[in-house]
């Protein structure tokens, strides 16, 4: 793994699938840069886009009027990703599970269950209005904690 580029950089976007594309440029790059493999860079860069994609379509309800706020970080030990929205929030315990029977024919709702199954750490805070949704990648040998 290559030496790790700290920094963090911030921006604000439309509620567009263009600027989910843009998060998910974002993203790859910052993960390319810090030197994850490939399938690192897929699992980080799949999240994110999820991240936001959940940002656009539930939380801002696709509208362009409202900003997403981004967040994107190499501490040097981890890469941080945070996704705002300007929703009326939820309560992730209230997601349905996935991996229920009655729901493994659903056409959504898997969006958290994969964030959780790829970052090494999610957390979800209330912003009053919206959601912020922190996913962090662990650099070094001791990944999931």
């Amino acid at each position: 793994m290559n030496a790790p580029l700290p920094g963090r950089r911030s921006f604000e976007l439309s509620s567009t699938m263009e600027s989910v594309c843009e998060i998910e440029a974002a993203a790859e790059k910052m993960a390319e840069e810090a030197g994850l493999s490939e399938d690192e860079r897929f699992h980080v860069t799949m999240a994110v886009r999820e991240a936001a994609v959940n940002a656009v379509l539930h939380g801002n309800e696709y509208d362009p009027g409202r900003k997403i706020g981004v967040g994107i970080e190499n501490t040097g030990k981890s890469l941080v990703f945070t996704i705002a929205d300007q929703g009326s929030g939820f309560i992730p315990e209230e997601v349905p599970d996935p991996l229920a029977p009655e729901n493994l024919m659903r056409g959504t709702g898997r969006g958290i269950f994969l964030i959780r199954q790829l970052m090494d750490e999610v957390h979800f805070r209330q912003l009053h209005p919206g959601t912020e949704l922190t996913l962090v990648k662990h650099l070094g040998p001791d990944k999931k904690t």
